[in-house]
């Protein structure tokens, strides 16, 4: 979810700064430490075929890696990039790599590729000798500087917390050549960037600069006739990849300067795939040139339909027509399931693009002085907001109903004998009957078989629940899925919609589909928590599916009332990160431990930690497993948090999802006890993961384990230890 995000705020960047932007099937898979863990989750072959398809189909004349081969960059993924970019640079030439692209694009070799230095984190890729280019330049044309232009791009990256200044003045940037020719005072040395590189681009050349000489800027539309005689010369060049690159530029152009505008809208901003989507077309032409309207096709239907029609000056001319939503608008990367490292393609053509290039589009086919010139419009919903105005999103297309599945993961145990309830939350986006189940699985108690449905309208939602029992003989872990049924037609898809106000709304269709698993899980005690929140996370929802009864602890209720009726007080991921009165209140939680109390303390980064979370000293550093199968030691096998009332193995640790714990701690006071130690491949034991210590006549626990992960994950091992720190004997 935070990638369609990402993808979106890189979208929204460069559409500041200009670039175009393309991605590999490669997923962030989370922290790497290095490249060989990175490449081998990826599928390093099959991502490198990603980038050599990207380069072939671009073809850059130079290419530029952010990050180093050696590992200043910090993370697995940033070297691992520049591992590829190496390899890339090369393969993308050799026609023996990768053959089965060349029915689409050819071959291509880079001039060179370069290393673009920097200095930050304690680490300086620079040198004197390098090619230095400032970067400071002041463009007069656009009113400002580029990093001006940088700094507003930068700042798109919300979710990263990447806003930044504008920056202005002098400002160097530093590049050292990796492979292919030599560089001596500019990036493009050496590259022919003239129209001369392209047979019979002489001419053209001739006519961009007479165009340029004899532009009037108060009446764009008197350079229409040459630009258009000039997209006749465009139209007629033998390379293909400038011809359609160029003619699609120069028809945007001659739109510009004759004052032409053109938009599609859906009237409705959701359909479900099979319906008739009301369409109308607007343009307009804003000076005296001589446009007719000739037709429209569609990527759905790309015959061209014929409606002639001159257009007016200065008034809107609309044309209506219906085209069915043929496809569910999901991701392309989306649509299969796919391992932890990398996405699963279906059309590896797609490749590349950051959004659906089938998406509904339009393509408007105007007559501008006697040749046609085609523009391209993706189909929008467009509304007005009473406070932002006009707006425009993206046309969802879904499923005629969709299924969510209220949790992601059911726990069961023998001592939670009890079946759980499996709610369904149903949404109909067509008018009719059907029903909805759960598909038998062996091993498990479904009740009822199915729940039927009639009468629903478009946009109605209610919910269906299902009674779920564990068998005797049941596997551990089980993946059940929900099928809905409407007017004959099936769908096991769920609806997930992402809403910010700086992106485009995100609609995808997960899998309506959630675990069962089953836990040798034996719990002590009233299992009343106290939980303190933190940056946020589902633990509070994990402990009460293994019957917790969990109750957020407010300010007042810390300082002012008995927190002994708590059996454990729980402090959310980072809570000693962002939340500022934890320095007010700690003295009273400390107070709760000294009594008899249970604190467990979950992981906290190195940085802006106000106040000690424990009773003795130590100190969260930036060090941690990645390596989700990393082998853990028990170094005090006999400890109560090992033993009680759950009796911990090595198969505990079975199952991890993507890591095992994150900053760890370090300078521990010998009053604490370190039940367990692990590391990453090549690296020193480390037992900063968990530490325990009694105060008072309570204990202190903290734990760097990344529980955060694992609960959600249903990951039986994690749920087991988890209740030995909340089970103080």
């Amino acid at each position: 979810l935070l990638g369609l995000i990402r993808t979106q705020e890189l979208l929204a960047a460069r559409r500041i700064d200009g670039a175009e932007q393309f991605f590999t099937r490669a997923n962030d898979f989370g922290f790497s430490k290095g490249p060989d863990e990175t490449l081998k989750i990826w599928n390093r072959d099959k991502i490198l075929s990603d980038v050599v398809w990207v380069i072939r189909k671009f073809r850059p004349d130079v290419m530029i890696c952010r990050f180093p081969t050696t590992g200043e960059g910090g993370h697995g993924h940033h070297t691992a990039s520049a591992i590829l970019a190496q390899e890339a640079f090369t393969a993308a030439a050799d026609p023996k790599r990768y053959p089965e692209q060349l029915k689409y694009v050819q071959p291509w070799q880079a001039k060179r590729l370069l290393l673009n230095g920097f200095n930050f984190g304690g680490a300086n890729t620079t040198t004197n000798s390098q090619l230095k280019i400032d970067v400071g330049v002041f463009n007069p044309l656009l009113g400002k500087g580029y990093g001006e232009i940088a700094a507003e791009s930068r700042s798109n990256h919300k979710t990263q917390g990447f806003g930044t200044a504008a920056q202005r003045g002098q400002a160097f940037e530093y590049f050292r050549l990796i492979l292919g020719d030599a560089v001596q005072n500019d990036l493009m040395d050496g590259v022919n960037t003239t129209w001369t590189r392209v047979k019979g681009g002489a001419a053209i050349a001739t006519g961009i600069e007479a165009i340029k000489k004899s532009f009037d800027d108060e009446h764009p539309e008197k350079s229409v006739p040459a630009l258009v005689a000039l997209l006749g010369q465009v139209e007629k060049t033998q390379d293909t990849y400038w011809r359609e690159l160029k003619t699609k530029e120069l028809s945007e152009l001659i739109a510009a300067c004759s004052g032409l505008w053109a938009e599609g809208y859906v009237s409705e901003p959701t359909y479900a795939v099979g319906d008739d989507m009301n369409i109308s077309l607007q343009m307009i032409k804003r000076y005296s040139s001589n446009i007719s309207f000739q037709g429209y096709s569609t990527n759905a239907s790309p015959e061209t339909v014929s409606n002639t029609n001159a257009l007016p000056e200065n008034q809107v001319t609309s044309v209506g027509f219906k085209m069915k939503a043929d496809k569910i608008s999901q991701p392309y990367w989306l649509e299969s399931p796919h391992p932890i490292g990398t996405y699963t393609i279906n059309d590896e053509t797609k490749v590349g693009n950051p959004e659906n290039p089938d998406a509904p589009m339009v393509t408007f086919n105007f007559l501008i002085d006697g040749r046609t010139i085609s523009l391209n419009r993706k189909l929008m919903y467009k509304y007005v907001d009473p406070a932002k105005g006009e707006i425009y999103q993206p046309v969802e297309i879904t499923p005629p109903v969709t299924a969510n599945i209220a949790n992601k993961v059911y726990i069961f145990s023998k001592q939670l004998s009890a079946p759980q309830t499996v709610q369904v939350s149903l949404k109909s986006f067509v008018v009719g009957s059907g029903s909805v189940s759960l598909q038998p699985l062996a091993g498990w108690k479904i009740s009822p078989e199915k729940i039927s449905f009639t009468g629903k309208k478009k946009g109605d939602e209610w919910t269906a629940d299902f009674t779920v029992t564990a068998a005797d003989n049941n596997p551990k872990t089980s993946t059940i899925t929900a099928v809905a049924e409407i007017n004959g037609r099936t769908s096991s898809m769920g609806i997930l919609r992402i809403q910010y106000d700086h992106i485009p709304h995100i609609t995808l269709f997960p899998p309506a589909q959630t675990k069962l698993v089953n836990i040798d899980l034996i719990t002590k005690g009233n299992k009343k928590i106290g939980y303190i929140a933190g940056a946020g996370d589902q633990v509070p929802d994990d402990l009460k599916q293994i019957g917790y009864d969990v109750h957020l602890l407010s300010e007042n209720e810390i300082m002012n009332t008995d927190l002994s009726g708590y059996d454990a007080i729980v402090t959310g991921v980072r809570a000693y990160n962002v939340d500022d009165r934890l320095v007010v209140e700690q003295p009273g939680v400390l107070e709760y431990v000294k009594n008899g109390g249970n604190l467990m303390v979950q992981y906290n980064n190195n940085n802006g930690i106000r106040v000690n979370p424990g009773p003795y000293p130590f100190r969260p550093v930036n060090q941690r497993v990645t390596d989700e199968f990393a082998r853990v030691t028990f170094l005090l096998p006999e400890s109560p948090v090992l033993t009680y009332p759950n009796k911990i193995n090595q198969s505990d640790f079975d199952g991890w999802v993507q890591e095992r714990g994150l900053y760890f701690v370090s300078n521990i006071d010998p009053k604490y006890q370190t039940p367990l130690q692990m590391n990453d491949p090549g690296e020193a034991p480390n037992n900063g993961s968990l530490i325990v210590t009694d105060y008072g006549k309570g204990r202190f626990v903290y734990t760097s384990l990344a529980f955060f992960r694992q609960l959600p994950a249903g990951v039986p091992g994690a749920y087991r230890l988890f209740v030995n720190l909340l089970s103080k004997p």
